[in-house]
């Protein structure tokens, strides 16, 4: 429930206003190498890999709902291309995707021992299982929204725990103690994101400074004061230990069917919908993945749809019912429209237990 009120500048409401600045140059794309025979660089160097895909695609409407907070250590944006840090079965591996801007193609440049894990994957990363062309409009904010907003597609990064660990750092607080929690511990147990802190070996711009998060084991085995000194209480810090500690078979989950995946998902206990939902819209694509048992969403989209400012859970399904098979997408649409009923109450007040 991190802190979700304002629909368009809170980044952890699936991408918020995250937008990629243009590159300096029309065309260039700093740091990023030319894709060359099968799209992959040979030897220990960088690897790349350039995709064109099927329709419009705007990079910050996409890989936005990963980024976890304005300062999210394992994800930057620069001029004209997006970074992120991940840890993928083959091992660390650092991303950089970039739009050519004279023609609709992108160009991954990937480091690490990951690095052909996740440009195998960049397809899908980018939207490529999404099927936009089975969404209609039903109301006329929602029809405005999403013409406004051809480059929308739901990403998919076939990676369960990296979503997970973070929505749960975000259960039940802000989303500034979730951001900071986030990037402490990231930065305290992870590890420097390769090809990153130097040159990027393409005699180009360097790489932002990034990390990968900690691999499952280190999370088991964070010590219960430094969840302290990051703001997690006990409960959430359980949580997170126990899926570390079921890693392999949550990770089975990215390749399940929308019930079977939140079965398996919420059957480790300290996970329920909410979460479940808020992991699978990232690692699965869940189009259908509606966020119940949120704070605002149900006000939002009462508010937005019918003018019910006090809508609940069973609300808000009511209304994304004409939306089934695709409520995450038409939630997400309402979101990035920015109707939303004004305060009644202060905010949410920021704690933090680190200071006890």
């Amino acid at each position: 429930m991190a802190g979700r009120y304002d629909p368009l500048t809170r980044t952890a409401i699936r991408g918020g206003r995250t937008t990629v600045p243009p590159a300096p140059t029309p065309g260039t794309a700093p740091g990023a190498a030319k894709a060359t025979g099968t799209g992959k660089a040979a030897g220990p160097g960088p690897r790349t890999r350039t995709w064109t895909p099927p329709g419009p695609l705007d990079l910050g409407l996409v890989l936005g709902p990963l980024r976890r907070g304005p300062a999210d250590p394992t994800f930057r944006i620069t001029p004209g291309a997006v970074w992120r840090a991940t840890r993928t079965p083959a091992g660390p591996a650092t991303l950089r995707v970039a739009q050519d801007g004279a023609g609709p193609g992108v160009t991954a440049t990937a480091w690490g021992p990951g690095a052909d894990w996740i440009l195998d994957g960049l397809p899908d990363l980018l939207g490529a299982a999404d099927d936009p062309a089975a969404f209609v409009p039903r109301h006329r904010l929602v029809h405005a929204s999403h013409r406004r907003r051809p480059g929308l597609r739901l990403t998919r990064t076939g990676l369960v725990l990296e979503s997970l660990i973070p929505t749960v750092l975000e259960q039940k607080v802000t989303a500034d103690e979730a951001y900071r929690a986030w990037r402490r511990l990231v930065r305290q147990y992870g590890e420097p994101a390769p090809g990153t802190g130097a040159s990027t070996g393409t005699g180009q711009t360097p790489a932002p400074d990034l990390y990968v998060m900690p691999d499952p084991r280190t999370w088991a085995l964070i010590p219960s004061w430094d969840w302290h000194k990051a703001g997690v209480d006990a409960k959430r810090s359980a949580t997170i230990v126990r899926a570390a500690r079921s890693a392999a078979r949550l990770e089975e989950a990215a390749a399940m069917d929308l019930p079977a995946a939140t079965a398996r998902l919420e059957a480790i206990p300290g996970i329920g919908p909410w979460t479940s939902s808020e992991t699978l819209q990232r690692s699965n694509g869940a189009a259908d993945a509606v966020t119940t048992g949120d704070l605002h969403l149900p006000g939002i989209i009462g508010y937005a749809l019918a003018g019910d400012r006090d809508a609940d859970d069973a609300a808000m399904l009511e209304l994304l019912a004409p939306y089934a098979g695709q409520r995450h997408r038409a939630a997400r649409l309402v979101l990035l429209a920015g109707t939303a009923p004004p305060r009644r109450a202060p905010r949410m007040p920021r704690g933090d237990i680190g200071r006890l």
